[in-house]
């Protein structure tokens, strides 16, 4: 073990060892392969598969990003045209203004719709209690339709909507005719030869062949809820295979490459996260630390602490969880702490 991998092996030990963690997971790796460090801590080791939680909508936006190179979506079409057979009337009622029917692929991508986010009407609630239960389309948009909106589409600022995410998942079974995870599987999967990445199933997931979400000190048992959540975030992954893609959307080698400016229009969303599309952007301003520099993180995270983050400036690539979902937050600063220590031991 070198210097370095002994540190990083260290951090994560800490951070484990630092709060309610049951088991820890972190694989970094640089660009140029020099760097390649995989570490765990509590009940978990390198190898098992994981819930990636909301980092599943990266995989979403990969898909839909193809369909558009494809010619077979336009990010400007209006989602009721690629969904004839669903009924957004009363979906997004603002100040009596429906604007349902408007709504577009984009509006949905880069989370700028302004529609009320389902899961924290009652599911993040619910999930935490282990109160399971499977769910489908229908009861997203009638759970939508009961919340107040966050605002009419193209505020100018991002707000964050696990509704989004789910339409966008029936707009890829309408116009590849597959299901979601059939899509996942032949159009991601196979491309990059991940063999540990699916939807989650409760029949291959349970009895330990997956590392169990917890909530504080209470293990979950959510089977119904993890396998409804589909794109927004019903992937299960390993360090590896989530690693092999994060590389793999960061380069472009899943769409075109000129699509990842496209992606990286930012828009303000909770300080100090950015959303482009099916991205996350997190950066630290000067204020916050004292105008020291502080990089710049760009992927996505999850409700249980999931983490899949580029780092452009030094070239590194970061994936893992807490798998706790009281922590969600704590990837930021773990990942600051991951990155000064390979900055400080010189990248190698």
């Amino acid at each position: 073990m070198t210097g370095l991998d002994a540190t990083l092996q260290r951090l994560v030990g800490t951070e484990q060892a630092r709060g309610k963690v049951h088991g820890l997971l972190l694989h970094v790796r640089s660009a140029d392969g020099r760097l390649n460090f995989k570490g765990a801590a509590g009940a978990a080791d390198a190898g098992i598969r994981f819930p990636i939680a909301s980092v599943s909508k990266m995989f979403t936006a990969a898909l839909i990003v193809q369909l558009c190179n494809e010619g077979a979506l336009d990010l400007d079409q209006s989602v009721q045209s690629a969904l004839p057979g669903v009924d957004l009337t009363g979906l997004h009622v603002v100040k009596g203004i429906d604007h349902g029917a408007k709504l577009t692929i984009r509006h949905l991508l880069f989370q700028t719709s302004g529609l009320a986010d389902y899961y924290e009407g009652g599911v993040a609630r619910d999930l935490i209690r282990s109160k399971d239960y499977t769910y489908r389309l229908t009861d997203v948009l009638d759970w939508a339709k009961a919340l107040p909106p966050h605002t009419a589409p193209d505020s100018g600022r991002a707000h964050y909507s696990d509704t989004n995410f789910q339409l966008l998942g029936a707009v890829i079974e309408a116009v590849t005719g597959m299901s979601y995870g059939e899509a996942v599987q032949q159009r991601i999967c196979t491309t990059l030869g991940l063999t540990r990445t699916a939807l989650y199933d409760a029949a291959r997931d349970g009895d330990g062949q997956t590392l169990p979400v917890w909530h504080k000190d209470k293990r979950l048992a959510i089977p119904g809820i993890l396998s409804s959540m589909g794109p927004d975030g019903g992937i299960v992954s390993d360090t590896d295979d989530l690693m092999t893609f994060l590389r793999a959307f960061t380069e472009g080698r899943l769409f075109r490459p000129e699509n990842m400016s496209a992606l990286h229009r930012w828009r303000k969303m909770q300080f100090p996260l950015q959303y482009g599309g099916g991205l996350m952007r997190f950066r630290l301003p000067g204020w916050m630390t004292l105008w020291r520099h502080s990089p710049e993180l760009i992927g996505h995270s999850g409700a249980s602490g999931s983490f899949a983050y580029h780092a452009p400036e030094p070239d590194v690539f970061l994936v893992g969880t807490f798998n706790q979902t009281d922590a969600p937050k704590r990837p930021f600063s773990f990942m600051l702490r991951v990155l000064k220590a390979i900055e400080i031991h010189g990248g190698r």
